[in-house]
């Protein structure tokens, strides 16, 4: 009689425990297929953190001259002025700082120091944006007019842009420096150019990081997600058909970031024209 006293005992703690039990499983399920039927299911998105200022470093600085148009020639662009970078904000990079192109549009902070004789007192800091390549001229030495050799980190900044900092007399003058965000009014700019068999896109005015590494562009019809090769600088090209499609493009930033900018040209769209899209933050 003991065994079966035993059963009915634990077959009643069972009939007590298994209600809670099922309640609370069974709430789980339809709580988790109410959500599914009712609510679109949203997967965290890992975003990126926005660029951040990097560390300081030491280089030199001089100057060269010229009209809004010379100074963004090795990058592509085609008027500093009119593309919002501005005769004080730009610069040329040294082969190393350039990396082929890849740093066009990223954003430095240059200060010039150690230089009682040619640092401007009081000066600010000065934020230029990289549109140029300083080339190297390996007929001088990298510390007698060779300045842009490798391994030298310079600036050859627009005369506006050197005159904030040092006084002209000094010529060359001593700088620390470090990248920071591209602060740009509006968003980042496509400009289309080229033929119906041979299509470049200029990407300009970008936030964040501001230097793009790559460029994807996407038609509403037939064309669909396409990586666009650098041509040089900031000039991207394909020979993907793109007429008569509207077009969406993605950025990705030097950071790893993405700006997505959906059906920014109508399907009439035409080459000569710019289109704005979505900046970074």
């Amino acid at each position: 009689m003991a065994l079966p006293l035993q059963v009915l005992l634990v077959s009643l703690l069972l009939l007590i425990a298994v209600p809670d039990m099922y309640a609370t499983f069974h709430h789980g399920v339809h709580h988790a297929v109410g959500s599914r039927a009712h609510h679109r299911i949203v997967i965290p998105k890992h975003h990126r953190p926005k660029f951040k200022p990097g560390p300081w470093k030491q280089a030199h600085a001089t100057f060269y001259e010229g009209g809004s148009g010379s100074f963004g020639g090795a990058c592509g662009y085609d008027d500093v002025v009119k593309e919002g970078y501005g005769l004080d904000g730009t610069a040329a990079l040294s082969n190393v700082l350039f990396n082929n192109g890849q740093a066009c549009g990223a954003c430095y902070e240059i200060k010039c120091i150690n230089s009682r004789q040619w640092c401007k007192p009081g000066q600010q800091s000065l934020f230029v944006t990289a549109t140029n390549q300083c080339p190297p001229n390996y007929y001088q030495s990298s510390d007698n007019g060779g300045w842009c050799n490798e391994p030298r980190e310079h600036f050859d900044l627009a005369e506006p842009a050197f005159l904030k900092i040092a006084e002209y007399k000094g010529g060359i003058v001593p700088v620390q420096y470090r990248r920071v965000p591209c602060k740009k009014q509006g968003g980042i700019r496509f400009t289309i150019t080229g033929n119906p068999y041979f299509n470049q896109v200029l990407v300009w005015n970008v936030g964040g990081a501001g230097d793009v590494i790559s460029l994807q562009v996407k038609g509403n019809k037939k064309l669909k997600w396409t990586p666009m090769k650098r041509s040089w600088g900031q000039k991207w090209e394909t020979n993907a058909m793109l007429v008569g499609e509207s077009l969406t493009f993605r950025v990705r930033a030097s950071d790893g970031r993405y700006s997505t900018s959906w059906h920014i040209a109508p399907k009439n769209w035409q080459f000569g024209q710019t289109f704005e899209g979505k900046n970074f933050k």
